[in-house]
């Protein structure tokens, strides 16, 4: 299979593997309690956490990106570009110039566009039974995106709200969680919880098993007046399937220069969610 078949199907197929992986690095191993630790200069720390924002609503990067589907690997070089509460767009490049395929994840809809076979995806959250089960959404991608604490059902998170953690100490990490039904969402903190290392989504299944999405934050730069991570790694796999990706940052800005919906040509053909799966388990 050549590598620009197993990129396209790769493409095609993120919006279901946001919701559903399973890492080497396990946090849904560690215990838990009930309460926040009690040390006052940890509390404040979290409190700053919870709430810390960026100085800017856009944060642009060149991107260098890899993938690894089984034995097939991939890597390409693109762009990111973000605008809070408003849009995330992946653009991935293909022999370093040519645009092979855009996601774009909207409050309202998710699009993931196929440059190379001129074909497209673009719908609603509520259309995408995996990301809906896993309780993904565009404020959930955002705050992945952006290093931040998220609750589900919530836009944003607030200093109050970390009463609906839970936490536990393991060596120098801190480790936060929040669980709902079948859902489990864990946190990887530095030992101050001044940064958020691993952010964790794992939904049990008592047929089909329990699948996890786990991101992996490295490489902390100063970027408006916070520090930010440039180095991404997700570790993704389904029953059948292991997938790896790495999202590495190279000349974090703050552009505003450029559209923040995409407007797809007449010349592509929209395609189903069934479409997607069918390339996605032929793999």
């Amino acid at each position: 299979m050549k590598g620009t078949k197993v990129f396209a199907i790769l493409i095609m197929a993120l919006p279901l593997l946001f919701g559903s992986c399973r890492s080497s690095k396990n946090v849904t191993d560690l215990g838990t309690k009930n309460t926040l630790p009690e040390s006052v200069g940890l509390n404040k720390n979290l409190k700053d956490l919870s709430t810390k924002r960026l100085s800017t609503d856009f944060v642009t990067s060149k991107i260098k990106f890899s993938a690894e589907v089984g034995n097939q690997t991939v890597s390409l070089t693109g762009n990111l570009k973000m605008k809070r509460n408003d849009v995330i767009r992946l653009q991935l490049m293909a022999f370093g110039f040519v645009e092979a395929a855009r996601l774009e994840f909207t409050k309202e809809y998710v699009l993931i566009m196929d440059r190379i076979n001129k074909q497209y995806l673009k719908v609603p959250y509520s259309h995408l039974d995996f990301l809906r089960t896993n309780g993904i959404n565009f404020h959930t991608l955002q705050a992945l995106f952006w290093n931040e604490l998220f609750l589900p059902g919530h836009q944003q998170i607030n200093a109050s709200m970390l009463n609906e953690f839970q936490s536990s100490v393991d060596g120098d990490n801190l480790i936060l969680q929040y669980q709902k039904e079948k859902l489990s969402y864990k946190w990887l903190l530095n030992s101050e919880g001044k940064e958020i290392k691993m952010t964790n989504i794992a939904y049990s299944d008592p047929i089909n098993g329990t699948t996890q999405l786990n991101w992996d934050y490295d490489d902390f730069k100063p970027f408006s007046n916070s520090q930010f991570p440039t180095k991404n790694n997700l570790r993704l796999i389904l029953p059948n399937k292991q997938i790896s990706i790495q999202l590495n940052m190279n000349y974090l800005g703050n552009d505003t220069d450029w559209e923040t919906r995409t407007v797809i040509s007449g010349k592509y053909r929209e395609v189903s969610i069934d479409d997607i799966l069918r390339r996605f388990l032929a793999l």
